[in-house]
């Protein structure tokens, strides 16, 4: 899973995939494809709905319902196109996600949908 380190919001220094929020009139395979044009300047294969997850963190006065789409990596090399955003873009299998995860992420793995153990 491609992977950047956070900046500049909530989460800051947290890992999470490429994302962001949906804007009007979008799908959320349209979405997933813009977003990780923008944040790491790679166009992707099939896009499809993988989980969504109900994230609340009151430190941040933050509730978001994150969708989570699996994209198909064809290839090239994750640029960091939005350095105020993020500082660092890589690549890591389950067993190796580093640490701290965004919250999202966190959630998704504790609803079972991945495990640290799965094969990439």
């Amino acid at each position: 899973m491609l992977l950047g380190k956070r900046k500049n919001a909530h989460g800051e220094g947290d890992w999470c995939p490429p994302g962001g929020h949906i804007e009007w009139g979008e799908t959320f395979e349209e979405t997933a494809r813009r977003e990780v044009m923008e944040e790491c300047g790679l166009a992707v294969g099939e896009v499809s709905f993988l989980h969504a997850t109900n994230d609340y963190t009151p430190q941040d006065e933050e509730h978001y319902v994150t969708v989570i789409m699996r994209a198909e990596y064809i290839g090239g090399e994750a640029e960091l196109c939005e350095p105020d955003k993020m500082t660092d873009w890589s690549w890591h299998a389950p067993q190796d996600f580093p640490e701290p995860l965004f919250l999202p992420i966190k959630n998704f793995l504790k609803d079972g949908k991945m495990s640290l153990n799965d094969p990439v």
